[in-house]
């Protein structure tokens, strides 16, 4: 079911896909769309319209609207992080330099919102402060995460609210905006959205996680990324608590080291992350998150059998089979 929502996600951009003069303004926005993904969060949006309406088309333009927005946030966040690879392809800002990314990223921002224009009336301004709201929080998220490096200590709460607002929202607008157009106002539709707070919240704690202890071939992305850039992750905060003051300073004088070799930091860093108890702390936090999300789906007004889509979608996410 899930690919039949990608399949008929994928051939409605195709369609969108901005085909104007100038073409060097143009042409990154198409590229950075067209690098694949596993397109969650407009699946998202369609998976909730159809669990209410029966029909997903009318989602399509909101869904579109969520996706173009995902990838002008990854095209800016790339030129921030100097990350020469995406999806395992080059940059915008690599392939072509950072000034196009820059302005390409903010047309597709005004590519999103005109995506709304879709709708009209009360489910239009629905849609766009749910949208606008969503947003901002997504930049708020994004500058708590470029804070962290420079604060001395960062809080488990601080963390938390950095990935709610740099992931989490993202998901849970995704859902709420298709219960929306599924025809739910937007009392009726916040279980939606808390849906994919917390499914978000347990995705991005899991990809912590992975990152330290993933499967290299499945993953996608290098082990052990996040302590070669010493970033303050929920694994490194849970391990600096429930350390004993010399595991806590070895790990503390490795989050300031950047060696030209970093495997032994790596293996090192992740013992003490071991030994400290965080790994089976995180586990418990992913399942948590996790749990939370399939409570929500209880307080959907859906039929049980729609109920368990939402369900199995949540599991499949967290074991990385979608």
């Amino acid at each position: 079911m899930l690919s039949q929502y990608q399949t008929a996600f994928i051939k409605y951009m195709e369609g969108q896909l901005p085909k104007k003069s100038p073409l060097s303004l143009y042409e990154p926005a198409s590229y950075i769309m067209q690098l694949g993904g596993k397109r969650i969060r407009p699946v998202l949006a369609l998976l909730a319209a159809d669990a209410l309406d029966n029909s997903f088309e009318n989602a399509l333009p909101a869904a579109l609207a969520v996706e173009v927005f995902h990838n002008f946030s990854l095209v800016h966040d790339d030129i921030m992080d100097e990350a020469p690879l995406r999806r395992g392809k080059e940059t915008v800002h690599q392939k072509w330099d950072a000034n196009t990314g820059i302005l390409s990223g903010d047309v597709m921002l005004v590519w999103a919102y005109e995506c709304l224009n879709s709708y009209s009336g009360d489910l239009f301004k629905e849609l766009t402060l749910l949208f606008s709201a969503t947003a901002r929080k997504v930049c708020e998220g994004q500058q708590y995460d470029m804070d962290f490096p420079n604060q001395e200590v960062v809080s488990k709460q601080e963390y938390l609210k950095m990935i709610e607002y740099k992931t989490a929202v993202l998901l849970g607008c995704s859902l709420q905006m298709g219960a929306l157009v599924g025809g739910l106002s937007k009392s009726s539709s916040q279980s939606f959205y808390n849906f994919g707070i917390e499914l978000g919240l347990a995705f991005q704690l899991q990809d912590d996680y992975l990152d330290a202890f993933g499967n290299p071939e499945t993953f996608g992305k290098q082990i052990g990324g996040d302590i070669i850039e010493n970033k303050k992750t929920m694994l490194y905060l849970l391990a600096l608590e429930m350390s004993d003051s010399f595991d806590r300073d070895i790990l503390k004088k490795h989050f300031e080291s950047t060696p030209s070799n970093p495997s032994e930091k790596i293996e090192q860093v992740k013992n003490i992350f071991l030994k400290s108890g965080a790994v089976e702390e995180i586990q418990q936090m992913m399942k948590m998150y996790t749990e939370k999300a399939l409570a929500e789906v209880e307080q959907f007004s859906i039929n049980e059998d729609k109920k368990k889509v939402f369900k199995a979608f949540a599991l499949e996410l967290m074991e990385r089979k979608l």
